[in-house]
């Protein structure tokens, strides 16, 4: 098979570099090209040279439609908006769409379902296998452990992410909510401010740090009497989501259309 074509969306972003090196750097994976959203400074630049790499002989482009028709594939870690128009155009194209981007509404997840009718599509809010592994961890947890158990998140990130909880807490409180039979917009504490009474059984609390250069801390807390058991995950650089989403786009190259996490990816769907 020859090698899987793949675009970058918000190439001249940070992990839009981390991903141009890994696609670089992984066997059985070609840059087909690089986009930018219009007037960004990347435009025109080499796709290699803004990622470190050398030049690759791929401009930074602002229209992906003539990429994703030349391409196997396209990985997305962008915005809300940028990931909707690139979901359709990704259908159109019949090709697979690695989504790691988070701050998705729920309007907009149903977008991306009916997309997913004719592209193959791999969506996370986290692209990490560790952190994957730790939602089937946690999930199990919250199963094996009653409500006695308080389960509270938290989570830490750079002082430049706009949305909160992170992708990944939220992917964590679903685990967390999926473990114990219930939904998690039904259970989840996000704010806790002036007198607020005792915490309600059941409920799956979020507290959101933001500050310095922090890639993404998460811990996962189930407080009962008299213990405390802690899951967690630190990343330490952005190159496990990009290769994380790698993995993903080689593991739907040829399957039928359809909407897939990480977890299938893994394996762990069944966890």
């Amino acid at each position: 098979m020859s090698d899987m074509r793949l675009v970058v969306m918000g190439a001249a972003g940070r992990m839009g570099r981390s991903l141009i090196r890994a696609i670089e750097a992984t066997p059985g994976l070609v840059l087909a090209g690089a986009v930018e959203r219009p007037g960004s400074d990347a435009i025109g630049v080499d796709a290699g040279l803004l990622a470190g790499t050398g030049t690759l002989g791929i401009a930074v482009g602002d229209d992906p439609l003539p990429l994703f028709a030349r391409a196997d594939g396209v990985i997305d870690f962008t915005n809300p908006a940028t990931t909707l128009a690139a979901a359709e155009l990704a259908a159109q194209a019949r090709i697979v769409h690695v989504i790691g981007t988070t701050g998705l509404s729920a309007a907009d997840d149903e977008k991306i379902a009916a997309a997913a009718r004719h592209a193959v599509i791999v969506k996370s809010g986290n692209m990490s296998l560790g952190v994957n592994l730790l939602a089937a961890l946690v999930r199990q947890a919250a199963k094996a452990l009653d409500l006695s158990y308080d389960l509270e998140i938290v989570e830490m990130h750079h002082r430049h992410k706009v949305d909160a909880p992170s992708g990944t807490a939220l992917m964590l409180g679903r685990a967390a909510a999926e473990g114990r039979g219930v939904a998690l917009d039904d259970v989840s504490v996000r704010v806790r401010d002036g007198h607020t009474g005792p915490r309600e059984p059941g409920s799956i609390g979020f507290a959101t740090l933001r500050g310095g250069s922090v890639v993404g801390d998460h811990v996962v807390i189930l407080a009962g009497e008299g213990e405390r058991i802690e899951l967690g995950h630190r990343a330490e650089n952005r190159d496990i989501f990009a290769r994380g989403a790698l993995k993903a786009a080689l593991w739907a190259r040829g399957r039928k259309p359809g909407l897939h996490t990480m977890a299938d990816v893994l394996g762990l769907s069944e966890a």
